[in-house]
């Protein structure tokens, strides 16, 4: 299959995953919405054992696109449902891959960039890597990462992570337990090509059913967490701060927040 937004490449039993468009700093498009979950369930029933995700270009992903940002505006309640279903199912794609993912951090990942790279088993990012959960800044609601990232770093970290929208480095990134190494640029793709190797010499049954497991534990409260999320996205559209704070975002201008 051809997918728009992606570039896909499969050697040694390694699927290397590139997000595709770094004249837009690789945001998430509608269509890397469909691509994304459509590429990773062709790997999953490929041949190759371990799959590597990272960017084109000088980021990973800056978060949403502008063009898709706009058209939430004017989307419709059924349109709405659909496009937050949508987001929801690409970050369920990545985090429930069946196979070892590898994601290699090659510059900012922010917003939803922040999700999937954070998402992946393993998070190899750059010291100058830059991540955020940023959807506060323009009244917008970081609903579905949240259902992730409180299970990854606990309650109090995410609170100050999700409340703040604040940007923050690998280093902290690093400490808190969202990025698992960090790797000097210029050998980025090198280690983790390294570690898919690593991965590729274990045994895929037992691989696949340690995965499997993981995922098990918290299977039902992730899926009800995750219908919360899509609803709450969903509500806030409908507010005034958030068409606020989506117009002064497109028009590079501070928000006036009417706090409704």
């Amino acid at each position: 299959m051809a997918y728009p937004s992606l570039l896909l490449d499969i050697q040694d039993q390694v699927a290397t995953i590139t997000l595709n468009r770094p004249e837009k700093r690789n945001a998430i498009s509608a269509q890397m919405l469909v691509d994304i979950p459509a590429l990773l369930a062709e790997v999953a029933s490929g041949p190759a054992r371990v799959a590597i995700i990272t960017g084109a270009g000088s980021a990973f992903c800056a978060g949403m696109d502008l063009e898709s940002l706009r058209a939430l505006a004017t989307q419709s309640p059924a349109d709405q449902y659909q496009e937050a279903r949508r987001m929801v199912g690409m970050f369920q794609s990545v985090y429930a891959f069946p196979k070892p993912l590898i994601a290699a951090v090659n510059g900012p990942a922010i917003a939803g960039g922040t999700g999937i790279a954070t998402l992946a088993d393993f998070t190899l990012a750059v010291p100058a890597a830059k991540f955020g959960y940023t959807e506060v800044k323009i009244g917008f609601l970081p609903a579905a990462v949240s259902v992730f990232l409180i299970r990854q770093v606990g309650e109090k970290r995410a609170r100050d992570l999700l409340l703040t929208g604040r940007i923050f480095g690998t280093d902290e990134a690093l400490s808190v337990g969202l990025v698992t190494r960090s790797v000097p640029a210029e050998t980025l793709m090198d280690e983790a090509h390294a570690l898919a190797a690593s991965l590729v010499a274990l045994s895929p049954t037992s691989l696949a059913a340690t995965k499997r497991i993981l995922l098990q534990w918290n299977h039902d409260d992730v899926e009800r967490d995750l219908e919360i999320a899509v609803r709450e996205s969903i509500a806030i559209r409908a507010t005034p701060d958030f068409r606020e704070g989506l117009n002064a975002f497109l028009e590079k201008r501070i928000p006036q927040w009417s706090g409704q």
